[in-house]
């Protein structure tokens, strides 16, 4: 089991600069999906006149690295400058369990999240019913999987349906009682808007270029060996379905079949991660199907202007770079969750 910092502990704490009086529940036990113990801190204002909508934030870092931590100050100021009850969420990483995490397991934490979310929200004072996903580089992928897959709830998981191509999913947390199926029948992990920060879209592709190699640096900042996305035994090219299933880019349904929620997509124009191209072409495939989307590009930034603090090998900092692209986030949620 996962030994958190105050194992089992839900406390409260007051965010030092908030003019808001923001109250900030942290490490709050969400799941434990194979006794392994996954948290979310819930920023929240008390007794507020009317329910709040409400922002879902994963965090990035290849699947392999960081915690709900590196989007502290991002949580902290969209509550702080928008009227949102913020939830920064913890989710599996590959490296976790013995290095056994798949990645479609990290896709039913961010699905578990939101349905957890769905259930208990009220008790912070938010709306269930105006809830928003967002999330940077590989948060963004869980965030835009959210968008994709609340409608693939299945007990009968990582099986390929070869018609669709597509993964049926059982979300890490389903309330008491539930199953899969009738959560997505009573909708539990849809959400009304997404905005998705330089996210990574095709992960077939990122197979192929070498991201499960020993090559790719991350593996090794996790403490875990290299290995397939989806465990020993399976390769991008013995089983290119499965990594197309669990790829936004190969998933997005025609508006006529299925209306997405409107979206907003950013990244840097310097971002030699998930490059602008990249982004542009996930973004042209949704207005090709008839999705509502928004874009924009921030000038001059490279990949993760987002995260806490600063980064001296990007040469970024949050105080430098991240107000402007979340003035701008909070702008479109406010037209969204009106």
């Amino acid at each position: 089991m996962k030994k958190l910092l105050f194992p089992f502990l839900v406390f409260i704490c007051f965010y030092g600069y908030s003019q808001k009086n923001i109250e900030v529940t942290k490490d709050i036990l969400w799941a434990s999906p194979e006794g392994f113990d996954l948290t979310m801190d819930i920023y929240h204002v008390p007794e507020t006149a009317k329910p709040l909508p409400v922002l879902i934030i994963f965090h990035g870092g290849g699947w392999l690295i960081n915690n709900k931590s590196i989007m502290d100050e991002m949580a902290a100021y969209v509550a702080e400058n928008g009227d949102y009850v913020v939830c920064n969420v913890n989710y599996r990483l590959l490296g976790d369990q013995e290095n056994t995490v798949t990645i479609n397991e990290i896709i039913e934490d961010a699905l578990g999240a939101v349905i957890w979310i769905n259930e208990h929200i009220s008790e912070y004072g938010g709306n269930p019913d105006m809830m928003a996903v967002t999330g940077d580089s590989a948060g963004g992928h869980l965030a835009e999987s959210v968008v994709l897959f609340n409608d693939d709830l299945s007990e009968n998981r990582f099986k390929v349906k070869m018609a669709t191509q597509k993964l049926g999913y059982l979300p890490s947390y389903l309330p008491k009682g539930v199953s899969a199926q009738e959560a997505q029948e009573q909708e539990l992990a849809k959400v009304e808007t997404a905005v998705i920060s330089y996210g990574a879209f095709d992960l077939y592709a990122a197979a192929q270029g070498g991201f499960e190699k020993d090559a790719n640096f991350l593996w090794q900042m996790g403490g875990a060996k290299a290995r397939p996305l989806f465990g020993e035994g399976t390769s991008v090219e013995k089983n290119p379905a499965f990594y197309k299933a669990v790829s936004p880019f190969y998933n997005v349904p025609q508006a006529i079949e299925r209306q997405l929620p409107p979206q907003f997509f950013t990244v840097g124009s310097k971002d030699n991660t998930t490059t602008p191209q990249s982004i542009k072409a996930y973004v042209e495939k949704l207005n090709q199907a008839g999705q509502e989307t928004e874009f924009w590009m921030y000038e001059g930034r490279p990949h993760a202007f987002l995260d806490s603090g600063a980064n001296e090998f990007l040469g970024t900092s949050f105080k430098k770079d991240a107000p402007e692209a979340l003035d701008l986030m909070i702008e479109f949620l406010d037209k969204h969750l009106d």
